[in-house]
């Protein structure tokens, strides 16, 4: 887009921004989303935070959990280090 072809940046056939009909993939997510993909209560992910067993990102007071730490968490239970 150069000044002078025609194009105006702002006009409504121009993207700005994020495409938002594809779905955005986040890496960090609430912890009540967390709670909620793990099938468990607000309460029980927030105890799984704080024993260190999900590690967690506060942000402002927000506390945030890294979907790869959720994956990571999951493949434990599997292989029956959960509990341990």
């Amino acid at each position: 887009m150069n000044a002078g072809d025609g194009i105006d940046p702002r006009s409504p056939g121009t993207k700005s921004g994020p495409d938002r009909s594809q779905p955005v993939s986040r890496r960090l997510i609430s912890l009540a989303e967390a709670a909620t993909l793990l099938s468990v209560s607000i309460a029980t992910a927030r105890r799984l935070v704080q024993s260190g067993k999900l590690p967690a990102t506060r942000l402002s007071r927000r506390v945030l959990v890294d979907v790869r730490d959720l994956d990571r968490l999951i493949e434990r239970s599997k292989q029956g280090g959960f509990w341990q």
